[in-house]
Parts: structure tokens; sequence; C-alpha cells
């Protein structure tokens, strides 16, 4: 292993926060750090940006490193994403490149909070009541109550769990569906286990845990959100190509179910003029489900041991894709 000072990038800093959140005085042995909070951008803009780099820190599904972006990095040896999944990562091209990629843990606490979070502003009519009040208004709306209503889970996985644990402290009757899920995992969890389309059908709120694949790419479609009733609402905090953002767009403008949360989208950050960023039932924010110190604080700190255990020649936490 080459022990001369290398060039360190810590990458999608989007908040300016990265060096505020760990002690990157740790990595003075191995080399230099610098903190990019550039948005992805060109091909061309990822390749000037990055080319001068040994080792490059990238927060999950921000920077694309695909086989045309890793093989015009010769100077590239070690990636560390946050997480220990990252689909923004090509791990064949990496791996033809001679690139290592470790990883990290992650905080499995703040993407249920976030999901919950919207789940309440939505259902409440939150940020348009807040909106009035900020703009010398009072009372615009009428929200809609939890307790008694039923709790639909697309993918009963940790966060799904977490998700029906919080509807079940609200009083929500709780079902859920995915191609993997038991009758007996999903009773496990006190949850009912239904059809994908009495999924659909039942729900009030409607809330997505799936991890994105061939399999689950599009598995929201018209056909389902046909399924949904008029005063059903959409969460989407997972991955954003498993909804058809298409017949979302058009089921919304037709106020075929009543509103939309979404954490997560198919190209991010969100073009300027996406509808998404407009309709009056849409209560959209910019891909924060793991944005959190303590996260954040997690991620970087791990990133840093990496580096550090890569170093000396003795890589921990390898990205496997398995």
């Amino acid at each position: 292993m080459d022990k001369l000072p290398v060039r360190i990038a810590v990458i999608d800093d989007w908040q300016s926060a990265a060096e505020s959140m760990a002690d990157w005085s740790a990595l003075a042995p191995v080399g230099r750090v610098a903190f990019l909070a550039d948005y992805p951008g060109t091909l061309e803009q990822r390749v000037e940006r990055l080319r001068p780099y040994t080792i490059i820190c990238a927060m999950r599904e921000r920077t694309r490193f695909d086989q045309a972006l890793l093989s015009r990095l010769p100077q590239l040896k070690l990636l560390v994403t946050s997480g220990m999944r990252n689909a923004a990562i090509d791990l064949a091209a990496a791996a033809q490149a001679g690139v290592e990629v470790c990883g990290t843990g992650g905080d499995a606490n703040a993407a249920p909070e976030l999901t919950w979070a919207l789940v309440m502003a939505l259902t409440r009519n939150l940020l348009t009541e807040a909106n009035s009040l900020r703009g010398r208004g009072w009372q615009c709306g009428v929200g809609r109550g939890l307790h008694g209503r039923t709790l639909g889970i697309l993918g009963l996985g940790k966060i799904g769990q977490k998700i029906a644990g919080y509807g079940q402290a609200f009083g929500m009757h709780t079902i859920a569906w995915s191609e993997n899920l038991t009758v007996e995992r999903a009773t496990q969890s006190g949850v009912t286990y239904v059809s994908k389309r009495e999924l659909f059908e039942r729900s009030d709120v409607l809330s997505v845990h799936l991890v994105l694949g061939e399999r689950t790419r599009g598995l929201v479609d018209a056909v389902a959100l046909g399924w949904m009733k008029p005063s059903a609402y959409l969460v989407n905090t997972a991955r954003g190509p498993i909804v058809d953002e298409a017949a979302l767009i058009t089921a919304l403008r037709a106020r075929r179910i009543a509103g939309a949360a979404l954490d997560v989208f198919a190209q991010e950050p969100l073009p300027a003029d996406h509808p998404f960023r407009s309709l009056d039932n849409v209560l959209a924010t910019p891909h924060i489900g793991y944005v959190t110190e303590q996260s954040y604080r997690l991620f970087y700190g791990q990133m840093i041991e990496d580096i550090l255990a890569w170093h000396a020649g003795e890589p921990i936490r390898a990205v496997s894709g398995e």
C-alpha cells in the first residue's frame, strides 16, 4: 500500500455540514481532505471535479459512480459510501477499475421518523395551515385524524415494521403486502397480511418501504393507484422509481387520490419545473429521510475508520452488493 499523502474528497456535502460532523484531523497521516458541496452535474463535470482524488467519500445515491465515470478516474483507489447499500455505485465497474468500496452503518430511526412526520403533516394539512398563518391568515382547512384509520405498508422490512409500530401506537389498523411477505411474518409484527390489491383498496394512508430492484421498479403504477380510495394518501420515503411518477402526477391532478407525501424522486435533485414542486396536494421534501445530525456523525465517523483501515492494508466494511 502506497503510504505517500493522498488527496481525499468528501463529496455530496450539500449542507456544508461534513467538516463539523467528525474529527477529520485523524486522517492527517493519510492525506489532505477537501469538502465538496457540488450537486452531481454532468459526466464531464464529475470527471473534472473528481479526477485528482485517490479516496472519495460519497453520500449514498447522490453522485452516480458508473462505468463511464469510474473508467476516467485513474487516481481513485478507495470509494467510501454512507450505508452498506448504494444503488448509485456500479460495484462490478468499481472492481474492474481496481477501486475498493467500503461502507458504514446507519441510523435505523431517521427514515421512519421522517416518514411519520410526513404522514402527520399530510393528513393534518400542516404545511398549508403554517403558510396561512405566516401569511397573516388563520384556519383554512380541515385535517383528518389517524385513529381508527387503516395504514397500508408496502414492504414490511425493518423500516416498515417501525412504521407499523407507529401506526399501532396511533390506534390505526395496520395491513401489509410485498412479494416476499408471509402471513407468519406479518402476524409477528401485529400486522394483517393482505393481497396487493387489498392493500391499495383498503389503505387510508399507504406508505412505501421496499428496496428498489427490477421487481419493484414502477410497482406503484396507474393500475395500483386506480385501486386507491379518492380520500387516501400515498407516502414514499423509500426510492422514487418504485412509484410511476407520471401515473402519480395524473392521479393527483385528477384528485383520484387525496394527496401524496414524497421524500424521494426518480431524478434528484428534483428539476426546478417538476410538478411535484407545485401541485397543491403534494408535500415534497428533498430526500432528507437520513439527514439528521446523528446519521451524519455516524456516517462520517465510520468513513474515517474505513479510510484508516484501508490505509493500514486491512479494509473493513467492504460493500459486496450481496
